[in-house]
């Protein structure tokens, strides 16, 4: 049997000093751009509070997820109405906290690991989605499968959407109400 390896690619276009370090091959937070020189230093970091707080968070999404799934039973062949309700507004809330984080407020570095990947990472739940089609059409309601399967799917990209579309909006709307305080003010 042959042996495999896996090898980390640094990319070519980066410049040596953003090569990681032997001991630290990928950085505890994805989102981290090698281009950008104030990203950077977070790979220097040790990555404990980073998966400390995803861990917490975590857990604490999975404790809410864990309450909705046993306060919303299904049927074996009724739709899975609690699997699908967590993903969709968990995927709205991961839109509403990615323009609160990227566009209104520069939060401290945990919160999107924390309530991104944590909280929110932790409540939704795509692996339980796959299990309740697969109950589906065990149980022989492979029509109510494929319904729930495209029905999450597109009803998860519209909540992200509209998550992001509506937080925008709201920001926007705010912002001119401040604007026309402020001016009102000084007049």
């Amino acid at each position: 049997m042959a042996e495999t390896t896996t090898e980390h690619h640094v990319p070519t276009d980066l410049s040596p000093d953003v090569a990681p370090r032997a001991d630290h091959h990928l950085p505890a937070d994805s989102d981290v751009d090698l281009h950008d020189p104030g990203q950077r230093h977070e790979l220097d970091r040790a990555p404990w509070t980073v998966l400390g707080a995803i861990a917490v968070g975590g857990a604490l999404g999975a404790v809410a997820r864990y309450a909705v799934g046993t306060a919303v039973h299904a049927a074996p062949t009724g739709f899975p109405w609690a699997t699908y309700g967590v993903n969709v507004s968990g995927c709205l809330l991961i839109g509403v906290l990615m323009v609160l984080i990227t566009e209104v407020v520069a939060g401290h570095r945990l919160v999107r690991p924390f309530l991104g990947v944590g909280v929110l990472g932790g409540f939704t739940t795509f692996s339980t989605y796959v299990v309740d089609i697969q109950r589906l059409v065990n149980a022989g309601a492979a029509g109510t499968a494929l319904g729930y399967l495209v029905a999450t799917v597109l009803s998860a990209l519209l909540a992200v959407y509209l998550g992001v579309r509506v937080t925008r909006a709201a920001m926007t709307a705010l912002t001119s109400l401040s604007a026309r305080d402020a001016e009102g003010q000084s007049s």
